[in-house]
């Protein structure tokens, strides 16, 4: 019985020639290890080949950055007000308005993209859910002599966490297999 030479030999990964692997790019068939591998929807691939599919892929048009700052502003700030209300319940509450944007954004811009849409989408996001805060902030401070003032700016708290939970939720949503 005869080995196969390829299996014979070892085979070690392209960017580390120091661990041997078994694992192939299915693009490009170079040898790569668990580090270099990214897993994408038709399995492995190599970070080269991933970098060389993301720029076909930027698709935008200029009009799709204004529609979609516009709608991700839009309901960020509206879902700050409604935010407020929640409580502590904005913790779950928040991711799923995130998803909700995105996916509202990315309805808009028919499923175009690129990096700097992804990124224009989340700064809006972040700008429509600090408006509310914002506010809160400065009637606390008009108010801080009066003794109201700290509660109000405990009452930021909840708004703040929507922020942050709305506006990465955003970014991940958006952002796709990146490097």
């Amino acid at each position: 019985m005869t080995e196969d030479s390829s299996q014979s030999q070892p085979m070690y990964c392209y960017a580390h020639p120091q661990r041997e692997t078994l694992l192939r790019c299915n693009r490009c068939e170079r040898p790569m290890c668990q580090s270099c591998a990214v897993l994408t929807p038709t399995g492995y691939r190599c970070k080269e080949c991933v970098r060389g599919q993301q720029k076909i892929f930027d698709t935008t048009r200029w009009w799709d950055y204004p529609l979609g700052v516009i709608t991700a502003g839009g309901l960020s700030y509206v879902g700050s007000l409604i935010a407020g209300i929640f409580g502590f319940f904005t913790i779950l509450v928040a991711p799923v308005a995130g998803m909700i944007i995105a996916e509202a954004v990315r309805f808009v811009v028919h499923k175009r993209r690129s990096q700097a849409l992804t990124l224009a989408a989340a700064a809006a996001t972040l700008i429509g859910a600090i408006i509310s805060p914002l506010y809160q902030l400065v009637l606390s401070l008009v108010f801080i002599s009066s003794g109201q003032g700290l509660t109000m700016l405990l009452g930021m708290l909840w708004p703040a966490v929507y922020a942050v939970l709305v506006t990465s939720t955003v970014f991940y949503r958006l952002k796709g297999i990146r490097l």
